[in-house]
């Protein structure tokens, strides 16, 4: 029986209820973060915690408790629910249970957490993974992680369903993200990435590989490139918690580069593995 975090303590998960009228069911009207785990130990879970802040602020969600006891209250987690392989922390808070209107409700906010196992996507690490690219229809404020991801969903089912991993999005021809990682090109030996404006998530890996990227003299652009730079890009490579750096070789079709992982592409798996722990 799993083990999840609530505002009221630890309590089993077939515990976990909430009233019908809930604003993150009803109006998607929440946070939430997901921290990597690698043989029990969470990875950048500062930089998680700092994002869920900053996310709550920005959609005037007060948070009832410290960043501090959180994370106590996260590793204590890890270790209730006996968590020594690879795996997650999934994290969310809402603004509460509430008659439905959409002005803010006079409540106490909901807060959950949990852990699951998520082994490392190993093999498409090694060998990169088929994309396609589709139109941004998201709203404007996604450096914010909320629970409005339908875009994100259909995307991602669109991309499967053309037997893709993943759709690369795009806003009038700039590409901004894919629908749950950042985007990453090479060209010339220069990594290029949408810069960390309010039009794509501000990726714990992403901010993560940028500093490991100039700290080993590589160089790092934060540009705006558009679709045609996407497709014509020597290396292509996503960024995420779940996905670490994964190399995209095929893109609507078209074979990036030669069509395998690139070299600067395992470089930067290479930084990334280090840094994590996992070499």
């Amino acid at each position: 029986m799993a083990v999840v975090l609530t505002n009221q303590g630890f309590v089993a998960s077939e515990a976990l209820h909430y009233p019908y009228q809930e604003r993150g069911l009803q109006f998607g009207d929440g946070i939430y973060e997901v921290i990597r785990v690698y043989q029990g130990r969470p990875y950048l879970m500062t930089e998680h915690l700092d994002r869920l802040y900053r996310s709550a602020e920005a959609i005037k969600l007060t948070i009832p408790f410290d960043k501090e006891h959180l994370r106590q209250q996260l590793l204590a987690l890890i270790n209730e629910n006996r968590l020594t392989e690879d795996g997650l922390i999934y994290l969310q808070i809402t603004r509460g249970s509430a008659k439905r209107l959409h002005l803010f409700p006079d409540c106490e906010p909901n807060f959950f957490a949990y852990t699951d196992k998520l082994a490392r996507p190993l093999e498409q690490i090694k060998t990169g993974i088929k994309a396609i690219t589709k139109q941004d229809i998201r709203w404007h404020y996604c450096y914010i992680k909320s629970l409005n991801l339908l875009p994100n969903v259909l995307a991602k089912q669109e991309a499967f369903e053309q037997g893709a991993f993943d759709a690369i999005l795009h806003r009038d021809q700039i590409v901004t993200e894919s629908t749950a990682a950042n985007v990453f090109i090479v060209k010339d030996d220069v990594i290029i990435t949408h810069p960390a404006t309010e039009r794509i998530l501000h990726g714990c890996v992403r901010n993560r590989l940028i500093l490991l990227a100039k700290l080993n003299e590589i160089p790092v652009v934060e540009a705006y490139y558009s679709v045609s730079d996407l497709l014509e890009a020597n290396e292509v490579f996503l960024t995420s918690s779940g996905i670490e750096v994964l190399p995209v070789v095929e893109i609507d079709g078209k074979k990036i580069g030669t069509g395998k992982v690139g070299v600067m592409t395992k470089s930067l798996q290479d930084l990334y593995q280090r840094d994590a722990g996992l070499k």
